[in-house]
């Protein structure tokens, strides 16, 4: 992708930073149509000899259809001037607007892999795994506050296939 360099994982920034601070993207395709939201929850490390990236989506979320119809789907992350857009993309539905009309951002294909240009940061990736969080897993009951329409997350469990870098 022109503009990026491709880098090992092992390279990336701070991912606590990077997810809980900065936030980022998730985007997948159905087909030639493209949906993206706003993440602050998520994990990157190694599991099972791969360098992963773990997602979770509600149900409801518009792009949790588009990741369950998917192999592949990417993860974004921006520098502050795109706040404002983050924002946007987590406190709006795709299924009632164009987010990427409403704020200015653009994606590429990269094969089958939707990704969004103006990211500074990028981790196209292949679905590994998913589960849905369960209630009765939960060790520390006040944790069950995040959920109290009970509306637990699925986790998708991500191959990072590329770390794409902005030059």
């Amino acid at each position: 992708m022109k503009g990026f360099r491709e880098i090992s994982p092992s390279e990336l920034e701070n991912a606590i930073k990077l997810i809980g601070t900065d936030w980022m993207l998730i985007t997948a395709a159905d087909g030639e149509k493209v949906n993206t939201m706003t993440a602050s929850w998520g994990c990157l490390g190694v599991l099972w000899n791969k360098n992963v990236c773990v997602a979770f989506i509600r149900p409801q979320r518009y792009t949790y259809e588009f990741v369950e119809k998917s192999e592949t789907l990417s993860f974004s992350f921006f520098d502050e001037q795109y706040r404002d857009a983050l924002r946007f993309c987590g406190a709006h539905s795709g299924r009632d607007c164009n987010k990427f009309n409403k704020t200015g951002l653009t994606f590429e294909f990269d094969e089958d892999t939707p990704i969004i240009e103006q990211a500074k940061i990028i981790l196209e990736c292949r679905k590994l795994y998913a589960d849905d969080i369960k209630k009765e897993k939960f060790i520390l009951p006040e944790l069950l506050a995040n959920y109290k329409n009970g509306d637990y997350h699925r986790f998708y469990v991500c191959e990072i296939e590329r770390a794409l870098i902005r030059e």
